[in-house]
């Protein structure tokens, strides 16, 4: 039974992940920052009496990964997958993104995967062994406007994991990256900032189009659960891939994205009419704004 452990599992993403994995045949080590969140999880795995424990992790601070970390390896085992979930969003144009919060989304949703990925890798490279699972977003292979902070930290985790996965082949270890696109999730609710749209910005047309974007998302939203198997199915395949784009629009965003170019992708963010704009979103992404 291998050991799992998957962080920021008191919603979401991580909630549905760290039961699914448990459901099939997984030893979940679940973590989240605050244990006070812990109940809905743990009313579930009584219920279905399901091989998962419960343990405080908050991925800004390394004393915290290391305690968890230790504490795993001391009671269930070496970790054999790592399931790096925990993130926080924020929605704001970069001139209106004050340092301290864009910096925050890298402390959660870079710096602790990597932190993390560090602590694991001497046990799973030794044993040539293991599987790290990094969540991202689809922001982080198609570069959203309104959201630059958030894109950057998911690029950023994407492109180390991209590297990773070249670095630790050799060793029987497997890297993939999860790319969701809009999930019914409170991830924006734990966001940095929370947006800001004000009619007179500047930046106000972006500001709605990225809106309206979320809203196409909100008519045909994925579901956690749907993540949680694309997870599975990245730990478990005999034909492993490095990304795994979950949604429609996700899927519809990294298509479109690889079949145009730099200069058609900058270009919509020029002077063009909601008419011009949602004609080009559809004709490149397959996406009704």
């Amino acid at each position: 039974m291998p050991v799992t452990l998957v962080t920021g599992t008191s919603t979401g993403i991580g909630f549905a992940t760290a039961l699914h994995l448990a459901r099939h045949g997984h030893r979940v080590v679940a973590t989240m920052r605050n244990l006070a969140k812990a109940g809905p999880l743990q009313d579930a795995v009584r219920a279905e009496q399901l091989p998962l424990v419960v343990r405080e992790l908050d991925v800004t601070r390394p004393d915290s990964i290391d305690r968890a970390v230790a504490a795993t390896r001391e009671r269930e085992g070496a970790i054999d997958v790592l399931v790096n979930n925990a993130g926080i969003g924020g929605a704001t144009p970069l001139e209106l993104t004050p340092e301290a919060e864009h910096r925050a989304m890298f402390e959660t949703n870079y710096w602790g995967p990597i932190r993390l990925i560090q602590a694991v890798l001497p046990s799973m490279r030794e044993r040539r062994s293991g599987c790290i699972v990094n969540v991202t977003s689809i922001a982080g292979r198609v570069a959203t406007p309104n959201q630059i902070a958030y894109s950057a930290s998911k690029h950023a985790l994407a492109a180390a994991s991209e590297a990773l996965a070249h670095e630790v082949a050799a060793f029987g270890i497997r890297v993939a990256i999860i790319e969701p696109g809009v999930i019914q999730t409170a991830i924006f609710e734990n966001s940095a900032s929370a947006t800001r749209y004000d009619k007179a910005s500047p930046y106000r047309q972006i500001m709605r189009r990225n809106g309206k974007l979320f809203a196409a998302g909100f008519r045909n939203p994925g579901k956690p659960e749907t993540v949680a198997a694309a997870i599975l199915e990245a730990i478990t395949t005999a034909r492993p891939r490095l990304r795994y784009p979950v949604g429609v629009d996700a899927e519809g965003l990294a298509a479109g994205r690889a079949r145009i170019s730099d200069e058609e992708w900058v270009a919509m963010g020029g002077e063009l009419s909601d008419e011009e704009y949602n004609a080009r979103f559809k004709r490149f992404f397959g996406i009704a704004l």
